[in-house]
């Protein structure tokens, strides 16, 4: 938190591709800093090597035709794939008074998501009965959170450019496997995952009140070479609307 603002402040973790298990480590290690007060809110975003994660209470036989590393995991919700050309979101935040409502933080994260799926002209919706965000009757994004001590952690899978064969070997959050869609068969987009990434923080800073810590100063980058902005993140064009 800002002394000069009073503004709640968000460090944006950028870890590239990442095997799932560093991940969910690095999840648990933040969330009982944030609990203990020792870092501030934060955000990872990643894309895993190829695994299926199970929540709470999903039976064996859910899994049992999957040809892949199977991880069980605290979060709410079925089984899911995670894989190259997806981005995953985990919010690591301490739920203020007022918003310690597990109910309202899955919308939340779902309006996140909405959110930059209206950046590309599309309109995301929710489902009665599900959690997640859908493009008309196909689900793009998966949703499946945990608490500690009101701290976040699990979170979001948006689909961008995923294969979505991976997710034909089980029921995944035990729905049909052709309902899953993609990201890259309704927009065009670019050949990283750094855009879906700085419209995720964008909407994150939007929906939970936080704000990007000041850029930090920099030398003067080498000539030819572009430096980075605040978060790690490249300087960017402005887009318009963003």
């Amino acid at each position: 938190m800002t002394a000069e603002t009073g503004a709640r402040l968000l460090d944006v973790r950028r870890l590239g591709r990442s095997r799932y298990d560093d991940a969910y480590a690095l999840q648990k290690e933040l969330v009982d800093a944030r609990a203990g007060g020792k870092v501030g809110d934060v955000l990872i975003l990643t894309e895993h090597d190829p695994v299926v994660t199970v929540g709470r209470g999903t039976p064996p036989a859910a899994t049992a035709g999957v040809d892949l590393p199977v991880v069980e995991v605290e979060r709410g919700g079925e089984a899911t794939y995670h894989g190259p050309g997806q981005l995953v979101a985990y919010p690591i935040l301490l739920l203020p008074e007022g918003r310690r409502d597990l109910h309202r933080y899955l919308r939340d994260l779902e309006d996140v998501v909405i959110g930059v799926l209206s950046e590309f002209e599309l309109e995301g919706v929710r489902k009665d009965g599900f959690t997640g965000v859908w493009l008309g009757d196909r689900k793009i994004c998966s949703v499946g959170v945990a608490v500690r001590r009101w701290v976040t952690w699990h979170g979001f899978a948006l689909n961008l450019t995923t294969d979505l064969d991976a997710f034909r070997s089980f029921e995944p959050c035990g729905l049909r496997p052709d309902v899953m869609t993609r990201l890259a068969d309704h927009a065009e987009l670019p050949p990283t995952n750094i855009l879906a990434e700085v419209l995720v923080v964008k909407h994150v800073c939007r929906v939970f009140e936080l704000e990007l810590p000041p850029p930090a100063p920099l030398a003067s980058p080498p000539e030819g070479e572009g430096g980075c902005g605040q978060s790690g993140f490249p300087d960017l064009p402005l887009l318009p609307g963003h």
